[in-house]
């Protein structure tokens, strides 16, 4: 298998997926409602895109979760333990006009591979959570431009050209939607606005 080549899973063994490049960027973050929704300190996300994740088996569901932007993530997870395997921020996609998917790091067979890039939501970071003195931080979001490195941008524009409709569009196989404690019902969505939420180009939330 390519050394760029990532396999991962659940805990129970059903869902099986690969990656078929390196993640963009990895993200470390502190925001409230990931440390609610992982029970720990941080969620830690490899960022790809979706048309490089390989939905190798398993049957997963969707719920929907909040974010900071008030846009939500809709998260997979197995249908048999419930892990989280990856989210879909709503308003990266629509706004980068890529579909683009945030695998849980710690799902990886080997999540050593890909530490933490930088730190976001750093506002309500843990005080006793200590970061690499070279990791970027940042209280909140930040300029794709100035942190992720020149190949990863070239690969956004190049699946944006390739794709023009991805933004909506998913792959994988998901036999079931539902609502969970901290989200809506997926037919009941928020809609996406220019407000407040992250450009590729500029700043802001998720």
């Amino acid at each position: 298998m390519p050394t760029n080549h990532h396999i991962g899973g659940c805990s129970c063994g059903r869902v099986r997926y690969r990656l078929h490049n390196t993640p963009l960027i990895v993200h470390a973050c502190h925001c409230r409602m990931c440390q609610r929704l992982s029970g720990s300190t941080n969620a830690v996300n490899a960022v790809i895109e979706t048309a490089n994740i390989e939905h190798l088996t398993g049957d997963t569901f969707d719920v929907e979760a909040l974010t900071p932007s008030g846009h939500g993530q809709v998260i997979t997870r197995c249908a048999a333990c419930h892990v989280a395997v990856w989210s879909d921020y709503k308003v990266m996609t629509a706004l980068c006009q890529v579909s683009l998917r945030f695998v849980r790091a710690g799902t990886l067979d080997h999540p050593d591979r890909v530490p933490p890039d930088v730190h976001i939501y750093a506002a309500t970071m843990q005080p006793h959570v200590t970061t690499g003195k070279t990791t970027p931080v940042f209280p909140a979001f930040y300029d794709l431009k100035s942190v992720w490195p020149r190949a990863s941008l070239e690969r956004l524009a190049a699946a944006r050209a390739a794709s023009p409709t991805a933004a909506g569009r998913t792959q994988g196989t998901r036999h079931a939607t539902r609502s969970g404690p901290f989200g809506r019902a997926l037919s009941d969505p928020q809609p996406v606005t220019t407000q407040n939420v992250v450009r590729c180009s500029g700043t802001g939330s998720r």
